[in-house]
């Protein structure tokens, strides 16, 4: 099964975004490619390209793989490791 490679970058406005491509020969257009992967943990990464300037690759669903530029990966790890706050509850004073 062909994987798809999913780019996640952050615009000029700040948004995050992503772009799909089937092949990584339309990503070698764009990112100079400087190893492959031989040590992920997913066997299924194993032989997909590191890139210049991206993090990756890491999976992203059964048919995804994914890179992501530096500042968006240190942004969403900080956005992982915040613990969730739990919703205080009220409670009511009983007389």
């Amino acid at each position: 099964m062909e994987k798809t490679i999913r780019i996640v970058t952050r615009g000029a406005n700040g948004e995050i975004r992503s772009k799909d491509y089937s092949h990584t020969d339309s990503v070698l257009k764009m990112h100079t490619q400087i190893g492959i992967d031989d040590c992920s943990t997913d066997l299924s990464l194993r032989g997909f390209p590191v890139f210049r300037g991206l993090i990756g690759p890491m999976p992203d669903g059964k048919s995804i793989v994914r890179y992501e530029s530096p500042e968006v990966f240190e942004t969403l790890t900080k956005e992982w490791g915040v613990p969730v706050k739990p919703k205080r509850r009220r409670r009511r004073a009983t007389s």
